[in-house]
């Protein structure tokens, strides 16, 4: 068996490691991308905020449609079912 190398030190381990950083969150019924403002609570507070209609590729810069939300989101932690840095 292969020894397990170990995991780089600078790799983020949970939502509070992204802090001010641009997050993508897959939630239940939506896809919602902005900057990570406070994620401490019971929700999670985006700015910059929007709403992901269709992503297009994933590997590309941009989605293929997003819409810009006119103030900061806070979307429930429960309804979180997975976040990355995406573009």
């Amino acid at each position: 068996m292969k020894p397990r190398e170990e995991e780089p030190q600078n790799k983020p381990n949970c939502l509070e490691d992204l802090l001010g950083e641009r997050v993508t969150l897959f939630c239940v019924n939506y896809i919602y991308t902005g900057a990570l403002v406070d994620p401490y609570g019971e929700y999670i507070q985006l700015t910059d905020a929007g709403i992901v209609y269709e992503t297009g590729e994933l590997g590309s810069k941009t989605w293929k449609d997003m819409q810009k939300l006119p103030n900061d989101v806070f979307v429930m932690k429960s309804a979180v079912e997975s976040f990355m840095l995406l573009k």
